[in-house]
């Protein structure tokens, strides 16, 4: 393949478990600053292809180009390092930590266990954790322990760990699920803002939400790509209304 301007180019990509292909053959493109919205029902194979981008799991053949430079077989690290960020599900923070020391230790110069003790809150790190914190709406709540945050605001600062690493894409795997109302809201302007200067994929059955985001949108079914483009045309095509959106 030649140099592209994508900033993620996934080509030919499969993986099969047990003779059962999870994802079949599938090409996927993303600009820079686009935000992408993956939906599909259950089985599409949606979090196995984010678990593939960011070597979680071990891809059949194909390739997955992040800049141009093949991630295929890199280790997990390599990708984080290469500028890939990524959310699961349930939200990974420290609990008995305040909210400023989650944010600081996500920070990439303190990551090995060295790095970590020897590790000094300078004024750059500093200004990176309240540019981070105004992002995430948590400003006023950087003293408080993590454990104590709503289920949005959790939502929020594991997303704002992620920011700390400044990654040129991020990944977020159903991010508004159990969240009020309000907090979608919020959670929306959010992921608006994020995008601006990144890529960012999203996987959401939300509808709702999807229309209220999603520059792009790519319908999985069954490992393969069945549907892309705008909300509209995708909503639209018969395909979708079918095997989705009409159940």
């Amino acid at each position: 393949m030649s140099n592209t301007d994508f900033v993620l180019a996934v080509e030919d990509l499969t993986v099969s478990f047990d003779g059962f292909k999870a994802i079949d053959a599938l090409n996927l493109y993303i600009d820079a600053g686009e935000l992408r919205v993956i939906i599909g029902p259950n089985g599409a194979g949606k979090t196995t292809l984010l678990d593939l981008i960011c070597g979680k799991t071990r891809a059949t053949g194909g390739s997955i180009k992040f800049k141009n430079t093949e991630m295929l077989g890199q280790s997990e690290h390599k990708i984080v390092r290469a500028g890939i960020g990524r959310k699961f599900q349930t939200p990974s923070i420290y609990e008995n930590l305040p909210v400023f020391k989650n944010l600081e230790v996500s920070y990439p110069k303190g990551r090995s266990v060295f790095g970590a003790l020897a590790f000094k809150c300078t004024d750059e790190v500093r200004q990176r954790i309240s540019e981070v914190a105004a992002e995430i709406s948590l400003t006023d709540k950087l003293d408080l322990e993590a454990g104590l945050l709503s289920h949005g605001e959790k939502q929020w600062l594991e997303i704002g760990m992620l920011l700390m690493q400044d990654p040129e894409l991020l990944m977020l795997d159903e991010p508004i699920a159990g969240m009020s109302a309000r907090e979608r809201d919020l959670t929306a302007d959010l992921l608006k803002r994020i995008c601006q200067n990144r890529s960012v994929i999203v996987i959401e059955h939300d509808m709702d939400f999807v229309k209220r985001i999603a520059h792009k949108v790519t319908v999985m079914h069954q490992g393969k790509i069945l549907a892309e483009g705008s909300m509209e045309k995708v909503q639209s095509d018969p395909h979708v209304i079918d095997v989705y959106l009409g159940h």
